[in-house]
């Protein structure tokens, strides 16, 4: 079922050409991520919060919108550029000699890729609209799956712990993705 949802998607996309694959993950954590190449796993905990397709099939849009737009070989490159940078000032000027300071160095460094990566999921965001509705599923299930994903944050916060870690979601992404859905013809 993931593969024939899933293929249908990523068909309609400018990626079409790619390989994709599909895999469900034996894992009651709330989670699904990419993997650049058109691999797209989803666990097993995340498929059983779904209670309709365009729930599915928005969750499987999104991480296809991520490997249409290259978000994972962006960070790839987005971080070997940084370390880079760090390793050259650190020989340059000492400055990396003491451990407070490499602590910094890290809390800074997640902060700068947090901020891409929160800029990546709108982006995804948008790609499963267009993806769900190319492929002539109702993108609505985007918005439903978003707001289960946050009221079970609210009443059970360890059981989307993985989910909110790697995909963080606030409820202007839910408010964003409803004004777009919103713009399309019926």
């Amino acid at each position: 079922y993931i593969n024939l949802l899933g293929d249908q998607i990523a068909r309609t996309t400018s990626r079409a050409d790619l390989d994709w694959r599909f895999y469900v993950v034996d894992s009651r954590e709330v989670n699904a991520f990419a993997v650049p190449g058109g691999f797209i796993y989803v666990n097993r905990g995340l498929i059983e919060r779904t209670t309709r397709m365009d729930e599915l099939g928005g969750v499987l849009g999104h991480e296809i919108g991520h490997v249409v737009r290259r978000h994972s070989i962006e960070q790839m490159e987005k971080a070997q550029g940084a370390n880079i940078g760090v390793t050259l000032a650190c020989v340059l000027t000492g400055v990396c000699g003491s451990q407070a300071a490499q602590i910094g160095i890290n809390i800074a460094g997640g902060a700068v890729f947090a901020r891409f990566s929160r800029q990546d999921e709108l982006e995804a965001d948008q790609e499963a609209i267009t993806n769900t509705v190319r492929a002539r599923i109702s993108p609505q299930g985007i918005v439903t799956m978003f707001q289960k994903l946050i009221a079970e944050r609210r009443s059970r916060p360890s059981s989307v712990a993985g989910w909110f870690a790697t995909h963080p979601l606030e409820e202007d992404r839910i408010q964003a993705a409803q004004a777009t859905i919103n713009q399309l013809p019926a």
